[in-house]
């Protein structure tokens, strides 16, 4: 085990912590493209070739661009810095890791989105993320998108919940990821986990972070419930909240109560720990510990 115990907050990025999804601030508005109408664009495109939803808006990003705006790793990164964010997103990460260690407790950030990671690394709120999983192009020498190197669906995004677990974050890295490690080796205990998500495509993450002993939140815009009721109905979720990462928002109060638990259960782990080493210490000492057999059968003395 560390020697403090690490909390990890896991991220969907588009309606998560933005209202809206990232190409539809700078990329779409600068095409002068209506979202719908591009999203719609981009469903009929997947079904027809029976294509992945986040490799066919990647293709039809390119597409649009083409001739009209110039698209490259640096165009992307600058497209992230016009994403705007539910209140209190900005300073929540700083609030989060405060509380945390106050409670003798490290808390990390972690991304893990199907949008496109260039865009997000040009948010306002990169630095705050250990790690972004999340779509991407590989790219030329002049760093124009030639063809995706990875495209993060809703099933894809549980693996990464496992890197986190193992401390892994490699991508490339699939050896380690696959094999054995034992539960107390691992970095981050999957009790120590917190997804927050906003709506179905987040659902297998959720359900694999609560059934392994963590937690899922499901966040919603102001008033409107109706996804995220039937989500905690079906204990799908742990919690249903308003998106807003305010101080003193029940969102953050939450959060708090949670970290406090991971507190209490992990120091519980670690004690129950000791104790197992301890009865494993006092029986290989008793097994190493010759025996006298005087007064019996086997060992009388005349």
């Amino acid at each position: 085990m560390c020697a403090r115990p690490i909390a990890s907050l896991i991220y969907d990025f588009d309606k998560t912590l933005s209202p809206n999804n990232m190409q539809e601030y700078g990329f779409l508005r600068g095409l002068k493209i209506e979202p719908a109408e591009f999203w719609a664009e981009c469903r009929r495109f997947a079904i027809e070739n029976r294509m992945d939803g986040v490799l066919a808006y990647m293709y039809k990003m390119k597409e649009k661009a083409e001739g009209v705006m110039e698209l490259s790793r640096g165009v992307f990164r600058t497209l992230g810095a016009d994403i705007e964010f539910f209140p209190g997103v900005p300073d929540w990460f700083d609030r989060v890791n405060a509380y945390g260690a106050g409670l003798g407790l490290d808390v990390e950030h972690y991304i893990i989105s199907s949008g496109l990671t260039e865009i997000i690394e040009g948010s306002a709120i990169a630095k705050h993320f250990r790690e972004i999983f999340a779509a991407s192009y590989c790219y030329d020498a002049d760093g124009r998108p030639l063809w995706p190197s990875s495209a993060v669906n809703y099933t894809s995004k549980t693996q990464f919940i496992f890197r986190i677990n193992k401390g892994i974050l490699d991508v490339t890295n699939d050896n380690d990821l696959n094999g054995f490690t034992p539960e107390d080796r691992r970095r981050v205990p999957f009790r120590n986990m917190i997804y927050v998500g906003d709506g179905l495509t987040d659902v297998p993450s959720m359900k694999l972070t609560r059934s392994k002993g963590g937690f899922s939140i499901a966040v919603h815009p102001p008033g409107d419930t109706r996804l995220v009721d039937d989500m905690l109905l079906q204990n799908r979720v742990d919690f249903a909240l308003t998106a807003d990462y305010s101080a003193g928002s029940e969102l953050e109060r939450v959060v708090q109560a949670i970290l406090r638990q991971i507190v209490a259960v992990d120091e519980c782990a670690r004690l129950h720990a000791a104790h197992l080493d301890g009865a494993r210490r006092r029986i290989e000492a008793r097994e190493a510990k010759p025996v006298a057999y005087e007064g019996t059968w086997m060992g009388t003395r005349e």
